[in-house]
């Protein structure tokens, strides 16, 4: 079974080990439609995942979000999993699964990295250039995120028609993201993704 916990914990990039300061019991039903829902998709995985080491927290937010933390953890909010039809979490699953399997937090990582050696090395070179690197490194790191972004919804199509569903959940679960976000503007899954 996937480990489930509450967690009012804020979604860390690292792949540190699941830890959650505020759980709270997971309602079976909650936990049997998570399972349902996600095992199809993690076994259609270039690099399939076995169930039981998959770690998701539930996060006590009323909000509609999801993220993955790499290392085969998963976040969802008690709002996305309150107000998502199956359909719709099928498809923002398979969104953020297709991160999983692209190795995108370990990308991201490294990239992370690369920019904070980057100021460092800039600031030796240069005095006082590191009050203007930041900048710089949030620029590249954005541009980089927004293609990670593409590259997990067409990931996601593909682990959903391996899994035997339609790129319409994937469709479905944006465009109803979108709607229950008000456009994007809001913040949330949109701000994130």
């Amino acid at each position: 079974a996937l480990l489930l916990t509450i967690a009012g914990c804020t979604v860390s990039s690292g792949p540190s080990s699941p830890s959650a300061p505020d759980i709270r019991q997971v309602a079976p039903a909650q936990a049997q439609r998570l399972y349902r829902i996600m095992t199809p998709l993690l076994k259609a995985m270039d690099n399939p995942k076995n169930p039981q080491q998959v770690y998701i927290g539930i996060m006590d937010d009323p909000g509609i979000n999801a993220a993955n933390a790499g290392g085969a953890q998963f976040y969802v909010t008690r709002g996305l999993l309150q107000k998502a039809s199956d359909q719709q979490l099928r498809g923002i699953m398979a969104h953020e699964i297709a991160h999983e399997d692209l190795g995108h937090v370990a990308k991201l990582q490294t990239l992370g990295l690369g920019l904070n050696l980057g100021v460092i090395l800039l600031e030796e070179l240069l005095p006082g250039s590191s009050a203007v690197t930041p900048i710089a490194g949030g620029l590249i790191a954005r541009g980089y995120s927004r293609g990670e972004e593409n590259s997990a919804d067409r990931h996601a199509v593909d682990i959903l028609n391996r899994a035997g569903y339609s790129k319409t959940d994937l469709i479905n679960g944006l465009e109803w993201v979108e709607r229950e976000s008000g456009g994007g503007t809001g913040g949330g899954f949109l701000s994130t993704h």
